[in-house]
């Protein structure tokens, strides 16, 4: 005689993850369709206040190439195709109904990162997952 454990389906393990701002995605997704678009905005993240200029994906590309390629040395051009090998890598992976998605990622130019006490950082690129954004603002702070 075998005896039959009744579990309920709430027991089975869950994985969360952050979800990102759709209007935040939605916004991504409009500055990718021009690349010399750009938009100053304000960032709450876990480490801080950062703000800078909204940039698509393939404007964070190029500006990630043309930094790269006035640097001296072996294999900074290598490095400077490398988010586009990236992006080929993925769409040869990806079917095609999957093209249309949600960007994961936020890109920013000549940000600044305020930390608490530490004082600011500033970077000509940023790259974040969108998913870690808690807040935003459209602007810098003044």
């Amino acid at each position: 005689m075998s005896e039959t454990l009744d579990t309920p389906a709430a027991t089975a393990a869950v994985i969360t993850e952050p979800v990102p701002d759709l209007q935040l995605q939605l916004l991504m997704r409009l500055l990718d369709r021009e690349q010399r678009s750009s938009l100053p905005i304000t960032l709450t993240t876990s480490s801080g206040i950062l703000h800078g200029d909204l940039i698509g994906h393939e404007a964070w590309k190029a500006d990630w190439a043309r930094a790269l390629r006035q640097v001296e040395g072996e294999g900074t051009n290598l490095l400077a195709e490398f988010p586009e090998t990236v992006d080929q890598g993925i769409r040869e992976m990806v079917a095609d109904d999957d093209a249309s998605s949600l960007p994961r990622w936020i890109h920013l130019r000549d940000a600044t990162l305020v930390m608490g006490g530490a004082g600011k950082v500033r970077l000509s690129l940023w790259r974040g997952r969108l998913a870690d954004v808690s807040g935003w603002a459209l602007g810098r702070p003044q």
